[in-house]
C-alpha cells in the first residue's frame, strides 16, 4: 500500500509526503482481482480506513490516489501476467453503490499540487484502460449497480461498454459542478461528447444536476449501453463478458510474464535502478536521468525473450522509467527540469528495436511496445521542462531517441571532449520512430517536428539505422543545438539556470501548449484542455476558498460564490 507521513495532504505537511507507486495484488486494500478462465473480475471494495493520508474516510466506495495506484497495477498485471484474459468486468462488491468518485474530504484538504497530480495520474490510468482495449484486445465491461457518481462514472466511461441495473435506484451522474464547483476532470466531459457522442444539450443538462439519470433515459441518451433488470443482471454480465472475451485475439493458452518487484534505492539526492540513475541538484531544481542501454547480449529468439520476462531490457528499463516519473511528480515537486542522458551501445539499442519489430505479432512483445508508448506519453504530459543531452558514449537510438525528440530543447556535442578517447556522439533512427510510439495527439514525434515539411518523415525513414553525427542530426531537425566541447557545459548551465528562474506556472502553460501541435484527439483534449481548466478551477475561491463548495461540502453551509464570469 502506498505510504505517506501523517497529515501529508495538508498544506503544512506537503513536503513530508513520500508516495510509493509499487504494489502487488497481495497488498491491495481496495480491489479484488479474480481470474475465471477468459474473464477477469475486478471488484471495487474500498477499505474506508486504508487512506493515503489522514483526516478522511473512503466512504461509499470513494477513492483517493491509493485506490488508483492499485487499479493501475491491476491493469498492468492483467496485460502482462494474464494473456489468457480477453475481458475485464469492472464492478462493485457493494450492492448499494458502484463508486462515489474521488473522495471529497480528501480533495478539500489536499494541496493544489496533489489535486492536480492526482487527477493527471487518474487520467493516465483511464487512458490505459482504453489503450488496452484498442491496442491489446483486452475488452472492458463495466457493471453498474447502485449509485455511480463523478469519478466512478468516469471510470465507467473509460470502459468499452456500460451495463446499468434497471432497478429504479441505480443511476449515473457527474455532479461535480452543482455540488463542488469543480469539473469531472478525469475525462468525464470529453468522453461524454467525443467518445459516447452524447448530444451537447443533453450533456449540459446531465452535468448540471445532482441526482443523475437512470433507466431508459440513461440508455436513450447514450449514457450507458444497455439496461438490465436486477433479476437478470448477473447473468447478463456473465454472458456479455464471455462474448467479449471470445472476440479477443489474446492467446488463451499463453503463459504470462510475472512483473517482479522493481529494485530501487532512494538516497537524499538520487534514485538508483538497475538500468537507470537519477541525480537531483536541488540548487538548480534539476533531475538528471541517465539511462543505460543493454549491458548483456540480447536474446536471439522469441522463446529466449519470453524466458527473460520482466528482465527483458526494453521492458525493464521502461518499468524503471515509469516508476521514476511518478516518484518525481509526486515527491519532488520543486525539481522543475528533467535532463535525459544515456550510456551504452547504439547498435545494441537498435538490435533491441529490431527484435521488437521481428516479433511484433507476439502478445508479450506487443505489450512491451505499447508500454513504451504509454511511458513516453507520461513524459510528454509531465509539467516539467525536458532537456536531452547527447554526449560521446550515449545510446540515443530508436526508442531511446524518442526522449531527444520529446525534449523541449536538445543538445548534441559536436566532436569530443578534451582527453576523451571515445568517438563523437551519434544518434540513429529505427522503425520504432515511424509509427508505433505516438503522442496523445496521434502523431509520432517526428511528424510533430515536421508539420512544415510533409516529406521530411519519408526522407528520414530512408536513413533508418544509419549513424548520424551532430552536424547531420541538426541538419535533419533531430536536435536543437550542437555546441562544441568549449561551450557545452555553459550552454546547458545557462538553460538550466534560466528555467529555474522562470515562473513554474508560466512554464507549464508554455510547454503544454507547444508540445502537441497538429490534430487533436480525445486524449489530447483531456490533457491539454480539460486538465488545464481543472487546474485553474482548483485554485479559485469558489471551489477551494474558505466559503468554497469543495471546502464546505458536508457541513450544511452553503458556498458563497464570486459571481463574476471571467
Amino acid at each position: 500500500m502506498p505510504t505517506a507521513a501523517p497529515d501529508t495532504l495538508s498544506a503544512d505537511a506537503a513536503e513530508a509526503r513520500v508516495i510509493d507507486f509499487r504494489t502487488a495484488p497481495d497488498r491491495y486494500h481496495h480491489w479484488d482481482l479474480r481470474i475465471d478462465g477468459r474473464v477477469a473480475w475486478l471488484g471495487l471494495d474500498v477499505d474506508e480506513q486504508a487512506t493515503i493520508g489522514n483526516g478522511y474516510e473512503l466512504k461509499l466506495n470513494s477513492y483517493d490516489l491509493g485506490v488508483d495506484i492499485e487499479l493501475h497495477d491491476a491493469i498492468q498485471r492483467l496485460r502482462f501476467e494474464h494473456p489468457e484474459v480477453g475481458c475485464v468486468v469492472v464492478h462493485s462488491k457493494n450492492e448499494r453503490v458502484f463508486c462515489a468518485g474521488a473522495n471529497i474530504k480528501m480533495l478539500g484538504r489536499a494541496t493544489h499540487a496533489h489535486k492536480v497530480n492526482f487527477c493527471k495520474f487518474t487520467n493516465e490510468t483511464r487512458n490505459g484502460i482504453e489503450d488496452a482495449s484498442t491496442g491489446s484486445g483486452l475488452g472492458f465491461l463495466c457493471a453498474v449497480k447502485g449509485s455511480c457518481a463523478g469519478g466512478g462514472y468516469e471510470l465507467a466511461l473509460a470502459c468499452d461498454e456500460i451495463i446499468l441495473a434497471d432497478d429504479g435506484a441505480s443511476a449515473v451522474s457527474l455532479p461535480e459542478l452543482p455540488l463542488l464547483a469543480v469539473l469531472p476532470g478525469t475525462g468525464g466531459l470529453t468522453r461524454l461528447v467525443d467518445k459516447r457522442h452524447v448530444r451537447r444539450d443533453r450533456a449540459d443538462f446531465f452535468c448540471t444536476i445532482e441526482e443523475g439519470i437512470r433507466g431508459k433515459r440513461a440508455l436513450d441518451w447514450r449514457l450507458v449501453d444497455s439496461i438490465v433488470p436486477s433479476s437478470a443482471f448477473d447473468a447478463a454480465i456473465g454472458t456479455r463478458a464471455g462474448e467479449i472475451a471470445a472476440a479477443s485475439d489474446r492467446p488463451a493458452d499463453a503463459t504470462g510474464i510475472a512483473l517482479t518487484p522493481l529494485a530501487r534505492r532512494v538516497e537524499a539526492d538520487a534514485l538508483h535502478y538497475d538500468h537507470l540513475d537519477i541525480r537531483l541538484d536541488r540548487a538548480t531544481r534539476l533531475a538528471t536521468f541517465t539511462l543505460r542501454g543493454p549491458l548483456d547480449e540480447l536474446p536471439g529468439t522469441l522463446d529466449e525473450i519470453l524466458a527473460q520476462g520482466a528482465a527483458f531490457w526494453p521492458l525493464a528499463l521502461m518499468r524503471e522509467l515509469d516508476d521514476a516519473i511518478l516518484h518525481l511528480r509526486f515527491n519532488e515537486g520543486e525539481i522543475g527540469t528533467w535532463m535525459f542522458k544515456s550510456e551504452g551501445d547504439v547498435e545494441r539499442v537498435l538490435a533491441a528495436d529490431a527484435l521488437l519489430e521481428a516479433h511484433a505479432a507476439d502478445w508479450f512483445v506487443r505489450e512491451v511496445r505499447l508500454f513504451a508508448q504509454r511511458v513516453l506519453k507520461r513524459i510528454d504530459v509531465s509539467a516539467r521542462t525536458l532537456i536531452a543531452a547527447v554526449e560521446p558514449g550515449s545510446c540515443f537510438a530508436g526508442t531511446l531517441l524518442e526522449l531527444v525528440l520529446a525534449a523541449d530543447q536538445s543538445f548534441m556535442l559536436d566532436g569530443r571532449f578534451e582527453d576523451d578517447e571515445r568517438p563523437p556522439a551519434h544518434v540513429a533512427l529505427s522503425a520504432a520512430n515511424f509509427g508505433r510510439l505516438r503522442m496523445v495527439n496521434g502523431l509520432t514525434r517526428l511528424e510533430a517536428r515536421s508539420l512544415d515539411d510533409p516529406g521530411a518523415v519519408a526522407r528520414l525513414e530512408a536513413l533508418s539505422a544509419q549513424p548520424l553525427d551532430a552536424a547531420r542530426a541538426e541538419e535533419l531537425g533531430l536536435v536543437t543545438f550542437i555546441p562544441d566541447d568549449i561551450d557545452w557545459e555553459d550552454e546547458l548551465r545557462i538553460l538550466v539556470e534560466a528555467r529555474a528562474g522562470f515562473s513554474p506556472d508560466a512554464l507549464s502553460g508554455l510547454e503544454a501548449n507547444i508540445r502537441f501541435p497538429g490534430p487533436e484527439t480525445m486524449e489530447s483534449k483531456i490533457f491539454a484542455r480539460l486538465s488545464a481548466w481543472q487546474n485553474w478551477i482548483f485554485q479559485r475561491p469558489n471551489a477551494v476558498g474558505e466559503k468554497g463548495a469543495l471546502v464546505l461540502y458536508g457541513t450544511g453551509e452553503r458556498p458563497q460564490y464570486d459571481k463574476r464570469r471571467v
